[in-house]
């Protein structure tokens, strides 16, 4: 199977993974961090705070970006507390605020052409209609690909300081034209918090590393989220590796970009197919509804899998993960063929 449903890095991490899997002293694995005592929460966070400019106190590191929502979300959301999110976005935000007995309402996204796009003016009254005690922005948003604007951020945090706002950034850097000045804004905002994760661009989805940047108001969350013993070192030295090889990571922007404007060129020229801009790793894809069941039979002998929804808001759609350039010539012949 070509698995290009769940929007994992298909060229993999960096190339010096290996050699740390490799070199990794086996003594490490029977000790616990030590870094405490240098006043740090570990190495990682350190070179984080020193890469971004913002003090190390501000950065928090958790069990993938999935696991710092789920404590963001029950350190902070209270039983009939509201949450605000985009209408199409990842299942697991409403999830994660049920558990809390917390509420979830949505947001919706523009929709052109060939684009979906954020509304701050809806995303304002929205607000002051549910009072929300959680806004949260996925930029780029699963899956539509879109995102939002540095200072159309910065405005919302502006007129909303009583509001805490939660940016996910999971998808950060597959575009080249990604503004990474974004997590300085929680040196001037402390309403904000940033989420980001070693498993999307950075290829280390199995090793369940991630982090975030937290305004002064996340205090709480910091001292909730602490962990005195340290956290997964072999994890933490790949993350390492990967920060250290820019040359590597830089390299795929322009694959990845490219490859995008193939699926759109492909795509877009198949009537009754529209393929959506993205800025991340995945595009999302609209179909003709009566075709779905036949052609998700289709790609699975073909040795294919995509995303499918199942809700009623997304079941005309399907998100493609991209891949290598092969792997993405299989799947648009594919395509070619069915829809011919």
């Amino acid at each position: 199977m070509i698995y290009l449903d769940r929007n994992e890095n298909q060229f993999g991490p960096t190339p010096r993974a290996l050699e740390i899997l490799r070199s990794f002293p086996i003594a490490e694995l029977s000790n616990y961090s030590r870094d405490f005592v240098r006043g740090v929460k570990s190495v990682l966070s350190e070179q984080l705070a020193i890469r971004h400019g913002i003090r190390e106190t501000d950065i928090l590191l958790s069990y993938g970006s999935e696991g710092m929502l789920k404590q963001i979300v029950h350190c902070y959301l209270r039983t009939g507390e509201t949450m605000l999110i985009p209408r199409y976005s990842w299942w697991y935000y409403a999830a994660v605020a049920q558990e809390v007995n917390g509420i979830t309402k949505q947001y919706p996204l523009q929709q052109n052409e060939y684009t979906f796009l954020y509304d701050p003016g809806t995303i304002d009254t929205l607000i002051a209609l549910h009072q929300p005690r959680i806004v949260l922005i996925a930029s780029p948003n699963n899956p539509t690909g879109n995102s939002m604007p540095r200072e159309d951020v910065a405005a919302l945090l502006r007129r909303h300081p009583e509001v805490m706002f939660v940016l996910d950034e999971a998808y950060q850097g597959f575009a080249s034209q990604s503004d990474d000045s974004v997590p300085r804004l929680v040196l001037e905002y402390p309403n904000l918090i940033i989420l980001r994760t070693f498993s999307k661009l950075y290829g280390l989805a199995a090793m369940r590393i991630g982090y975030a940047f937290a305004g002064a108001n996340y205090k709480m969350l910091s001292t909730y989220s602490a962990r005195y013993l340290g956290y997964h070192a072999l994890s933490e030295k790949l993350a390492l590796a990967a920060l250290d090889d820019r040359e590597y990571y830089g390299s795929l922007h322009d694959v990845f970009e490219q490859e995008c404007r193939r699926y759109y060129k492909v795509l877009n020229s198949i009537d009754g197919i529209s393929a959506y801009e993205s800025s991340a790793n995945f595009i999302l894809v609209r179909l003709p509804e009566e075709s779905l069941p036949q052609f998700r039979a289709f790609l699975k002998t073909r040795g294919i899998a995509i995303k499918f929804f199942d809700d009623a808001d997304l079941r005309s759609f399907a998100r493609i993960t991209i891949g290598t350039p092969e792997q993405n010539a299989y799947l648009l012949a594919a395509f070619r063929e069915y829809f011919a």
